[in-house]
């Protein structure tokens, strides 16, 4: 008895061995490993310090800024800042959908840049906006497109590459 029991015993071990196997070499690891994340190159490493410090340093800038610049401005290419801005939303609206209608995961990318363009359009139009009809105007069109836009973007993007379930 004592010894079909044990047979059993290692051919289920057997099977379990063969199974992590395979669940291995599809790319999954078993629940009970950790999968260690692979060390960034050194190239990559060092762009990223330099990302760091360069926010860093910004972080005074702002002070002078918010300090020195004049609480009003005339810009002499106001429209074309506009024009250029919007037509940059178009170009990623239209960029993304067309990826994404393809299933081409690179509709991340675009949906991202698409998505970030939409939020800084809301963020200056609400901002610069003159008090009363203007203002509610650059509201409206937050609220009812450019941020429900910014969302469906960030959405698509973060939903192109699944986090893991671990």
């Amino acid at each position: 008895m004592k010894g079909r029991a044990d047979g059993e015993r290692e051919k289920t071990m057997r099977q379990l061995v063969l199974c992590d196997e395979d669940v291995a070499g599809a790319g999954v690891l078993p629940h009970h490993e950790e999968a260690a994340e692979p060390r960034p190159a050194r190239g990559m490493r060092r762009a990223g310090w330099l990302l760091v410090a360069c926010g860093l340093a910004l972080l005074p800038w702002l002070y002078v800024l918010a300090t020195g610049l004049p609480a009003t401005a005339t810009a002499a290419h106001w429209p074309v800042a506009w024009v250029g801005l919007d037509a940059l939303e178009a170009l990623g609206l239209i960029a993304t959908g067309l990826l994404a209608a393809r299933g081409d995961r690179r509709h991340a990318l675009t949906a991202a840049a698409s998505a970030t363009l939409l939020v800084v359009d809301a963020w200056f139009d609400t901002t610069t906006a003159a008090p009363g009809g203007d203002f509610a105007t650059a509201i409206a069109m937050a609220l009812g497109a450019e941020l429900p836009l910014a969302a469906l973007c960030g959405r698509l993007a973060l939903r192109a590459f699944p986090l893991s379930a671990g």
